[in-house]
């Protein structure tokens, strides 16, 4: 795999991400793109990069998986935000990168993203219609899932909480950092867990199937409350009018992409658009495991091909 890793200029600080080339890449030669992102307390080794970019450069495309602002090997300030405004707009400054690269067709750039990732996308392409066409994997609209199962569907006490530890860290005090997931499958059933999705995700994140040192699935806390306000569908009717193709799997979890998946679907003004599900698979199987991805890949490189 022929992979070369590069930085460049976001808003303050620099971006760092991978760029996966084709097979027998030829500089001279004007290459579709696409932008690959990661999911929520992730980074770019993990299924969007790895799994999902290595496959889509082997198809023939150049596939930048960069590292959101505040995380992983990107940088910014105070560590570990998660912003869904300025993850959108790192899904923008990805763009701009890309269409500096002489090998690059700045017509035909594309987006996928996976989990937070994959609804982060969305949101970007209602907004840079650089973007001609966009795939969400097992997408998960992150306002929503802080509103409810992160806030355990009070909100309001929640935000409580974040704008008194914002103020506690303004006056001195340390930042509150949380782990979204416990730190063993095991832990996780002692706790009373047994969510699929919150103990997929601690398999996937917190072992070596998809452990990496900038996974931190973590988040700064008094920040979340930027998330609470945000829907990653908003305007979809009017803006969103790319070909689209949402991949979910059958095994609704309390990450809510099944649901997700179906609602974007529903809303989206795209007069290209297809929701492909894949029965008898779970979020997390859409990660890394063979068999799922290889169903997913047969409907995203085809699609890829016909729009870009």
């Amino acid at each position: 795999m022929n992979i070369k890793h590069v930085t460049y200029q976001n808003l303050g600080w620099e971006s760092a991400a991978d760029l996966y080339l084709p097979p027998a890449f030829d500089a001279s030669v004007k290459y579709p793109a696409i932008v690959s992102t990661h999911p929520i307390g992730s980074c770019k080794e993990q299924t969007s990069g790895n799994i999902y970019a290595a496959a889509l450069a082997e198809a023939g495309y150049v596939v930048l998986a960069f590292d959101a602002s505040f995380q992983g090997a990107s940088g910014g300030t105070p560590r570990l935000i998660e912003d869904p405004a300025i993850r959108v707009s790192d899904i923008r400054f990805a763009i701009d990168y890309l269409v500096t690269l002489p090998y690059v067709d700045e017509n035909r750039i594309g987006a996928i993203g996976v989990c937070g990732g994959g609804a982060y996308t969305i949101h970007a392409a209602m907004t840079d219609h650089r973007i001609r066409a966009l795939t969400s994997i097992t997408g998960v609209n992150f306002g929503r899932l802080i509103r409810e199962v992160f806030s355990e569907f009070n909100p309001v006490g929640a935000m409580e909480a974040m704008g008194k530890q914002r103020t506690a860290e303004a006056q001195g005090a340390a930042r509150h950092v949380i782990d979204y997931l416990p730190p063993s499958v095991e832990a996780g059933k002692q706790m009373g867990l047994n969510d699929i999705d919150v103990l997929e995700a601690t398999e996937y994140y917190k072992t070596a199937r998809g452990q990496q040192p900038n996974g931190a699935t973590s988040g700064l806390f008094s920040f979340n409350s930027a998330a609470m306000g945000w829907d990653a569908f908003l305007h979809a009717e009017v803006l969103l009018t790319q070909p689209l193709l949402v991949v979910i799997g059958d095994k609704p979890g309390g990450f809510g992409a099944y649901r997700d998946g179906w609602e974007i679907y529903g809303r989206a003004a795209s007069q290209k658009k297809e929701i492909f599900v894949a029965e008898g698979w779970s979020h997390y199987d859409l990660y890394d495991k063979p068999e799922p991805v290889a169903l997913a890949l047969e409907k995203v490189v085809p699609f890829f091909r016909d729009n870009l």
